[in-house]
């Protein structure tokens, strides 16, 4: 049955959560620096005495020991409100609600383009191996696997937008707001957050598709004079997904996990860019927000791909 399952995946993701969260909550603690003085330093840090600071520091919690900070904030985050930002003095909530559409916007475009061009790609370089076409997107997915994407995204801020001055050097504008202005914005991130991507899915559809091709089934298939369409849709293709679908779902990692170099090299106003600023300001709240949804966003991609491969292969049974 697939329900016990979906429980037990459901209960394994809770676990991971609560160990993500800890993890982070942690590790912000452990680094050097004090956030309360470092927003104070922000303002004047000369004009303010010391039982404002400790005013401060006790609106943020920060005066209790760590283990009761760690249960107060779990606690919020049950409720749904993932605290207070130090820098910011907003609801984090209310920060990453405006900010996470941004970043998830970039990531599904980025999601989708890497899956129209990789596997296709992947299974057109499967069927002609051998040949020049083969070389080419063999060649062109080496290439996209090993480039780093800052570097990629310096390169093509000047060549595009500095050289031939066809693309905004950055900004983000809602495709509600300018759809045309949208699209030339996104151009550049959506090809950084896409490369690597489309690359290890090409690599890993050619793979998978040669592997399967080479079965008895497909070879029957050939012998009954069915056309190369048919084998290879009807098929082949079908098997030769299941290793390509679990990529698929490591994928939503690296973009979300990418677009915190993207959205700090075209300066936009992401989740990415607001964890590193969280990151740089100690703004504890802010960071453990953007991690733990991250994390949840990541655990529930890996779930709809576990559930998956009963669809594509009936032979998996889930115990």
């Amino acid at each position: 049955m697939t329900y016990p399952y979906i429980l037990r995946r459901l209960l394994q993701s809770i676990i991971v959560l609560v160990l993500v969260s800890m993890i982070v909550f942690v590790l912000m603690r452990l680094l050097p620096g004090d956030p309360i003085l470092i927003y104070v330093t922000q303002g004047n840090l000369e004009s303010s005495t010391q039982e404002q600071i400790d005013l401060l520091r006790k609106e943020f919690g920060l005066d209790k020991s760590m283990p009761a900070q760690y249960v107060n904030w779990i606690a919020r985050v049950i409720r749904g409100d993932l605290g207070k930002s130090i820098l910011h003095r907003d609801s984090v909530s209310g920060e990453i609600a405006r900010r996470l559409p941004i970043t998830f916007f970039l990531g599904m475009l980025a999601f989708v383009i890497s899956i129209l061009i990789g596997i296709p790609a992947g299974i057109i370089s499967a069927t002609r191996r051998g040949r020049w076409l083969d070389t080419a997107v063999t060649t062109l997915a080496n290439i996209g696997i090993t480039v780093p994407i800052f570097w990629l995204g310096i390169l093509l801020i000047y060549f595009f937008a500095l050289y031939l001055g066809w693309l905004p050097v950055f900004g983000y504008t809602s495709p509600f707001e300018d759809f045309w202005l949208s699209i030339k914005q996104v151009i550049m991130p959506v090809v950084c957050l896409s490369v690597f991507a489309i690359a290890s899915n090409a690599r890993q559809a050619r793979s998978s598709m040669l592997e399967v091709i080479r079965q008895d089934y497909i070879r029957t298939a050939w012998s009954k004079g069915l056309r190369e369409r048919s084998v290879i849709l009807g098929h082949a293709l079908k098997n030769a997904l299941i290793p390509v679908v679990t990529l698929i779902g490591m994928m939503v990692r690296n973009i979300f996990g990418g677009s915190v170099l993207i959205e700090t090299v075209f300066n936009i106003p992401g989740m990415g860019r607001l964890a590193v600023e969280g990151i740089l300001g100690k703004d504890y709240q802010v960071v453990q927000g953007c991690v733990l949804i991250t994390a949840l966003i990541v655990l529930a991609s890996n779930l709809v791909v576990d559930i998956s491969y009963g669809w594509l292969d009936p032979r998996i049974r889930y115990k």
